[in-house]
């Protein structure tokens, strides 16, 4: 985006310091890196750097409001409600499409957010490994609001671990290491220290939940979350049946309450009015169908990674839909072809990572990651056979 970074860029890029660049960042975990690493980062200027930062603002400004927690109570079906949720969400994260808008100027378009972690601890390392193995100017960046590596780990730690033992700390998820997300998983545990435990293998007490380490049968007193409550779901009957405990009282905290997942989501999206976020509507508050139909998208409310998502709108696929309480629709966001490669252009997708101290009122940016495609969509699914796609890591201006 910046095009005389990106022009030079590729002109000192070789295959070699990319495999270079790949042995190392998989040198820690080998085979543990389960998706496309793109080939290059994203460089993004300050003007563009205050147009998503100011759109974030703007829908923190939204989930502060004194009301947020009411008006979204229709956010969370009620059979994946946990009990003991706070007032905030210790992290969330804000996904922006690269775009450009009817003049050609480029902007930012928000495309999904959600208050759920992401790949916070895998970032850090592929942020070191790119500046190892490439030239990044000293005034870009990829922290933000003035955080570096050591004082962005030290408050993933404080947030993570708060005023706990590590070890009655855990990593929670659905067969971990089964994840296209692993990665993630072993870094948090390399730079933050706490144990990866897999729903299977807990054990309840009462109210208490303990885990087996060496046979040594240890409490959990806070669970870093990463279950999505929609893919517990789509589990056999057994674990189904295993993850019924979370949704009882116990005697844990969340990191974050997976009430959140639910509550800052695209569930959110209608309350939003901002440039940069696109025209949302619940599809049950529709009151006629679009005549412009071709210019939006059909979302379910409840699905993951893009699961269920009609690009192509029909008035047909309206109509037919029953539980339309459980949908949007959306303008469509169309992505700008904005980064040059050796062969064909490629689209750009930012998240800003944001994290919320307990006691603050609002939660700062931090940190981000980049993903790059050339497809329909951004996704794995989508850039089969390209190459410059995948996972990085965007600069921004200081």
């Amino acid at each position: 985006m910046v095009s005389s970074l990106r022009i030079q860029f590729n002109q000192l890029f070789t295959t070699e310091k990319y495999r270079s660049f790949l042995a190392d960042i998989n040198r820690p975990h080998p085979g543990a890196i389960a998706f496309p690493v793109a080939e290059t980062p994203v460089f993004i200027d300050k003007i563009f750097k205050e147009k998503i930062l100011s759109a974030c603002e703007s829908i923190v400004d939204v989930i502060t409001q004194t009301n947020f927690i009411s008006i979204t109570k229709k956010a969370i079906p009620e059979e994946v409600f946990v009990p003991g949720e706070p007032a905030f969400s210790h992290f969330i994260a804000f996904d922006f499409g690269i775009c450009k808008n009817e003049d050609g100027t480029l902007e930012p378009q928000l495309i999904e957010m959600q208050g759920f972690p992401t790949m916070f601890a895998y970032q850090v390392l592929h942020d070191e490994m790119l500046r190892k193995h490439f030239t990044i100017p000293d005034n870009y960046d990829a922290y933000l609001n003035g955080y570096t590596r050591d004082s962005y780990l030290k408050l993933l730690q404080e947030l993570i671990v708060a005023d706990q033992e590590k070890e009655n700390v855990i990593l929670l998820e659905l067969f971990p290491h089964q994840q296209k997300t692993r990665i993630d998983f072993y870094c948090t545990e390399d730079y933050i220290g706490i144990n990866i435990v897999c729903l299977t293998d807990l054990i309840q007490e009462g109210k208490n939940l303990y885990y087996l380490k060496k046979d040594r049968k240890i409490q959990v007193k806070r669970i870093y979350n990463r279950i999505i409550f929609d893919e517990l779901q789509h589990q056999p009957a057994e674990v189904q049946e295993k993850g019924k405990l979370l949704f009882g009282e116990l005697n844990v905290e969340w990191v974050p309450h997976p009430n959140w997942f639910y509550r800052i989501s695209k569930y959110t999206l209608p309350l939003i009015n901002n440039p940069f976020v696109p025209e949302t509507r619940y599809l049950d508050e529709l009151n006629e169908i679009p005549a412009d139909l071709e210019y939006y998208v059909l979302k379910p409310l409840f699905s993951f990674a893009g699961q269920g998502v009609i690009i192509d709108v029909t008035p047909e696929d309206i109509e037919k839909i029953e539980d339309k309480q459980n949908w949007i629709l959306q303008k469509k966001v169309v992505y700008a072809d904005v980064i040059a490669t050796p062969d064909i252009p490629a689209k750009a997708e930012i998240r800003i990572f944001y994290f919320w101290e307990k006691g603050k009122p609002r939660p700062v940016a931090v940190f981000n990651l980049a993903r790059l495609s050339k497809g329909k969509m951004i996704g794995v699914r989508y850039n089969a056979d390209k190459t410059w796609v995948g996972g990085s890591v965007a600069y921004f201006e200081k």
